[in-house]
């Protein structure tokens, strides 16, 4: 028998700032936060100042790159929203991490001074800090949670862009289902404030340029800084449940078949009562965002790239932590849909604990 799975904290961080009020307005047209100077002609969703130091001991604070920080602080925000701190050391933890950070000043170095290959080497083993070593590993963002907050359940990393966001939160709603796990964390974190992340997508032409505009007027990504993690139990035993997951799947291949693929994942969806509310986090990239707005047929309510930008890893996590508002504000269900700029489809149904 499969149990009900239930969605009852929230950790969410972006342009926006922090925890559930400041995202719960997004829901009723708050304006963007954007920042279109700085990294131009690539307009981006900047993080909003956040007391990291506050949430994070020093020491493990040092070790850690910003992307790693921000993910440690939104896993405790998820756990405190949902009230879980005495239950951390039987918490499960899956994470959706990409890689590393560059660090492009010593990038911009070298290429300014064209070394021999013998001193280039030397300029990288004297000025590369460790903690930019430990900022590749993308497992480490698990690692970090864990000793931070003491989650001491069983951990697994995903990696692959969108798609491991969504699979970190299917394979938790899938195991507490079926009864192999009681309580879990999952989500991802995703800095957009890189050059070296800005250019590795410019490079495959999914990058918008320019002013910024909504999803549906552009044709590529404005990315977002954001994490978001959520802690998911059965509903039988959830004490304050914001809402209910009663569907999620997904799906990869390549992108001649990707609309069969949407349109078999939306097929699978349960009958969605009127009222229902959708939710995009489409990429923005202009052959999947048509593919996905093909699929559904009429414009989503919502994009969550236009709200926060888009978050790579924690965009699907972020889908559901806007819908799990929406439900808590009224909406009687909301479905979720995202399709990833390289692979990956997801879609997933919440609905009202009541």
């Amino acid at each position: 028998m499969r149990r009900p799975v239930a969605i009852t904290g929230l950790g969410l961080a972006s342009s926006q700032g922090e925890g559930r009020d400041a995202h719960a307005a997004l829901l009723k047209g708050v304006a963007p936060v954007l920042e279109e100077a700085r990294f131009a002609p690539y307009p981006v969703h900047p993080l909003a100042p956040l007391p990291f130091d506050k949430a994070i001991p020093r020491r493990e604070f040092r070790q850690m790159e910003t992307w790693q920080r921000l993910g440690v602080y939104a896993a405790g925000l998820a756990i405190d929203d949902a009230g879980l701190r005495d239950r951390v050391a039987g918490m499960d933890l899956i994470v959706a991490a990409g890689g590393g950070e560059r660090d492009t000043a010593l990038d911009e170095q070298i290429l300014a001074l064209r070394p021999e290959e013998a001193a280039r080497h030397r300029m990288l083993m004297d000025g590369l800090r460790p903690t930019l070593f430990l900022a590749q590993l993308s497992n480490l963002l698990a690692g970090s949670i864990s000793i931070t907050h003491n989650v001491a359940g069983s951990s697994r990393t995903l990696l692959g862009e969108e798609i491991a966001g969504a699979e970190a939160v299917r394979i938790l709603a899938a195991r507490i289902a079926a009864g192999s796990s009681d309580l879990g964390l999952v989500g991802g974190a995703f800095v957009a404030e890189r050059w070296d992340q800005l250019l590795l997508y410019a490079m495959g032409g999914a990058m918008h340029q320019g002013p910024w505009a909504p999803l549906p007027e552009r044709q590529g990504i404005a990315f977002g800084s954001a994490a978001a993690f959520l802690t998911l139990e059965p509903l039988a035993t959830a004490a304050a449940p914001l809402a209910i997951l009663s569907h999620i799947a997904t799906d990869q291949g390549g992108a001649q078949t990707r609309p069969a693929r949407l349109a078999s994942l939306l097929a699978g969806v349960p009958e969605r009562r009127p009222g229902c509310l959708v939710i995009s986090t489409a990429t923005g990239a202009a052959a999947p965002t048509r593919d996905e707005l093909a699929a559904l047929g009429a414009a989503p309510a919502l994009f969550s790239a236009d709200l926060i930008g888009h978050s790579v890893e924690a965009a699907f996590p972020a889908g559901l932590a806007l819908g799990a508002l929406a439900v808590a504000a009224g909406a009687p269900q909301v479905l979720v849909t995202g399709t990833g700029q390289w692979r990956g489809e997801a879609v997933a149904l919440l609905e009202t604990p009541s």
